[in-house]
């Protein structure tokens, strides 16, 4: 089973693809997630929990 697969590869047994939805779609994910821990730590600050 492999992880990523080529565009140009013939293979069924991948989980993600070098194209331009994959690579779109996890740095949407990456820069939502940064953005997430950010505003946890920034109300963590304001509200004193830390």
């Amino acid at each position: 089973m492999s992880l990523i697969k080529d565009e140009d590869e013939k293979r069924n047994d991948y989980i993600l693809q070098k194209d331009k939805t994959t690579k779109g779609v996890s740095t949407f994910v990456i820069i939502a997630l940064i953005v997430l821990v950010v505003g946890v730590v920034a109300s963590g600050l304001i509200f004193k929990w830390f």
